[in-house]
């Protein structure tokens, strides 16, 4: 299994057609998941909606056997007991093998279900925050992000960057390249990209070493390129004095990649509801996950279709037989988008329990690089795994990126997240004396007291990020 997901999903060994579709099928949320399955149905006679009754039977060899339930794990109970969390106003019905949970999207307030607008600059200042960078580094990243265009491209020069840093920041345009550069390895591959070249490099770099066309795809982008559309492949296997088959080979490559990565991150309309991908709860004492019964659209393969093949004339019989390959990349790439989801979500709950457990002030530090070395993949896929999920939790219905945070090193030699410091913030205020709030001053002193050393300006800024007002504007009579 492992093996598998990290070459289809994790390294992207080749940039097949399929494996771009396993791409696009794992970044994309529930509800664009529903419109793309919709569209595949309603165009390719092979595919038809799954009854109920037909509990994915109907799909045969080709969706495989199940979304990534743990085979060694006992069987999930349909209500959880004792000490054990699940709602009693809700049927939580057995995962069985088929490793989702059927759960009732229509429970829970509107408000919780309610999508937030996430954009490209969003989706990236959250890496940005989850990095290992220094603070200044991070406002010199926020700035380029800031910069960036709707299309992920960077095109206003580095110098422009640095007047808009002053007077805080005085960076020179070597530092803020070498942020730049850092920016370039978030996800979506490719973005903050000055120019074409660049980007359709920086997805090149992901790629392996053995990748067929690799070496000369990488000279074309960055010179030739903007030649190929006038002198064509023959042309420029003549300008490089490479065998035209190479050069083929190396452009159909480049074509393969996207030249517009920033558009994969687009915002969804303001008032679209969350249908939650996974379901997590807790039984003896564990915390299990499985995939929601309403993260997706069942669909199977039209078995009086593919019978047909074998009746028909060639030419029908050759159109069927595509669309029969395309049937079976999309219940592939279903598969392995529900296995790897399953997979990311149960190491988060893994890691985060205290988080379900206690609430904000449990969470701890967290990144992209710890889950993906934990599961063997590539961090750019973890990041399209979580984009746009959300999980049900006995916490309400959370966002995948809640259980991530960056982290504060404490006296005792260990971390505390950011989003804990400010519960612990928000706490501390909360029990305050209407009639003598708290400084930010004596917050820093109140935190240093509890082992976490922060500075008056750190509680000052996570205040405002909570839109909490300072001290003098909190006074009130009891």
């Amino acid at each position: 299994m492992k093996t598998r997901l990290q070459t289809s999903l994790g390294q992207q060994l080749v940039l097949t057609p399929q494996l771009q579709q396993a791409i696009k099928l794992l970044q994309m949320s529930t509800t664009e998941l529903e419109l793309e399955i919709a569209q595949a149905v309603e165009s390719n006679p092979l595919l038809d909606w799954a009854d109920s009754s037909d509990d994915g039977a109907g799909a045969g060899s080709d969706a495989g056997d199940d979304h990534g339930a743990d085979s060694d794990a006992p069987p999930e109970p349909a209500q959880a007991s004792g000490d054990d969390w699940a709602p009693a106003e809700q049927d939580w019905s057995n995962p069985g093998s088929s490793g989702s949970f059927d759960d009732d999207e229509d429970t829970g307030s509107a408000a919780e279900r309610v999508a937030e607008v996430e954009t490209l600059a969003d989706h990236l200042l959250w890496q940005l925050h989850l990095s290992h960078l220094s603070m200044r580094d991070r406002s010199i990243g926020a700035a380029l992000i800031d910069a960036l265009e709707e299309d992920g491209y960077l095109r206003e020069p580095l110098a422009t960057i640095a007047e808009t840093l002053l007077p805080a920041i005085h960076a020179g345009e070597d530092e803020i390249l070498t942020v730049l550069h850092q920016v370039q390895r978030f996800d979506p591959v490719g973005v903050a990209a000055r120019c074409l070249g660049e980007c359709l490099q920086l997805q090149l770099d992901v790629l392996p070493a053995d990748t067929p066309g690799l070496a000369l795809a990488r000279q074309v982008a960055a010179g030739p390129l903007e030649r190929l559309p006038r002198s064509g492949v023959a042309g420029l296997a003549q300008e490089l004095k490479q065998p035209l088959a190479e050069v083929e080979t190396a452009v159909a490559l480049l074509r393969s990649l996207d030249p517009r990565p920033g558009t994969q991150i687009a915002p969804l309309a303001q008032d679209t509801y969350v249908v939650p991908d996974v379901v997590v709860w807790r039984q003896n004492g564990l915390w299990r996950a499985a995939l929601a019964a309403h993260a997706g659209p069942k669909v199977i393969i039209h078995r009086g279709y593919e019978q047909m093949i074998r009746r028909c004339g060639e030419a029908d019989a050759g159109y069927l037989r595509a669309q029969l390959q395309e049937a079976r990349w999309l219940l592939k790439g279903l598969q392995a988008r529900g296995e790897t989801l399953l997979r990311v979500v149960r190491s988060l709950i893994h890691q985060q329990a205290g988080f379900l457990e206690f609430g904000e002030q449990a969470l701890r530090p967290l990144t992209l690089r710890e889950i993906a070395a934990e599961l063997g993949l590539h961090e750019s896929t973890v990041s399209r795994a979580i984009a746009r999920k959300h999980v049900r939790t006995p916490r309400g219905t959370l966002p995948l990126r809640a259980f991530f945070a960056s982290g504060i090193d404490t006296e005792g030699g260990g971390e505390a997240s950011s989003t804990a410091i400010q519960a612990m913030i928000r706490r501390l205020i909360d029990d305050e004396n209407p009639r003598k709030p708290l400084s930010d001053a004596k917050l820093a002193d109140l935190l240093k007291t509890s082992g976490i050393p922060v500075a008056r300006r750190t509680v000052a800024k996570y205040r405002e990020a909570m839109n909490i007002s300072a001290s003098h504007e909190r006074v009130r009579i009891a």
